[in-house]
């Protein structure tokens, strides 16, 4: 099997999951960190004067549409059609896209926030979807990223309580900082352990696209 059609195997499923699970997402809360994570991040963008945002993996839009009341102009992409919906129904501009195949020009946007997203793509086309990203970015653009830590390791996490189960790609602090350092200048990152966050062990990393 070609890294596309895998790819396409696993976006397939992780649509099906997401679409079912989405109204549990849309009522639920987040964790504290992600709130002040989220707004530490729109401060530094107030402070560079970045007002165009990409949201990748936009889940029901509700981290979209913190930014975008914050006075970003703000554009949302997820693989769920469900979870855009719920997008649109908040008012923002929202697509149903796959970052490995963006539909936007070079150089669209200021900032890119993605929220465990990346952990489902194969470590295969990682690279492309880090290329993506900073290829929609303005030289000099802002990129932050949270993903679940983990030993390196990718497949179907059995204990998945979505259905059809989902795959993951876990990668260590090392790994991910190898993978972003091809496209990008880390800012700062930062580790979050999953007793703090009553999830598993994350990493967050703020990037800057090399000019």
């Amino acid at each position: 099997m070609s890294n596309d059609d895998l790819y396409n195997k696993i976006a397939t499923s992780l649509q099906a999951a997401y679409d079912q699970s989405a109204m549990d997402r849309n009522r639920g809360e987040k964790n504290f960190w992600k709130l002040a994570e989220r707004k530490a991040f729109y401060d530094l963008c107030h402070v560079e004067g970045k007002a165009r945002l990409l949201e990748v993996g936009a889940g029901t839009g509700q981290d979209s549409q913190f930014f975008r009341e914050q006075g970003l102009r703000v554009t949302a992409i997820d693989l769920s059609p469900v979870m855009v919906q719920f997008c649109q129904a908040r008012g923002l501009d929202a697509f149903v896209m796959n970052v490995l195949d963006m539909q936007f020009e070079n150089n669209s946007f200021d900032a890119v926030f993605s929220l465990n997203c990346l952990l489902h793509i194969p470590n295969a086309q990682l690279g492309k979807a880090l290329h993506n990203i900073a290829r929609v970015l303005t030289g000099g653009g802002l990129f932050w990223l949270a993903v679940y830590a983990g030993a390196d390791s990718e497949g179907i996490h059995e204990q998945d309580w979505h259905e059809p189960k989902r795959f993951f790609a876990l990668r260590s602090k090392q790994t991910m900082e190898r993978y972003l350092q091809e496209e990008f200048q880390i800012l700062a990152s930062k580790e979050i352990s999953g007793k703090r966050s009553n999830s598993w062990d994350a990493l967050i990393f703020v990037c800057r696209k090399r000019f």
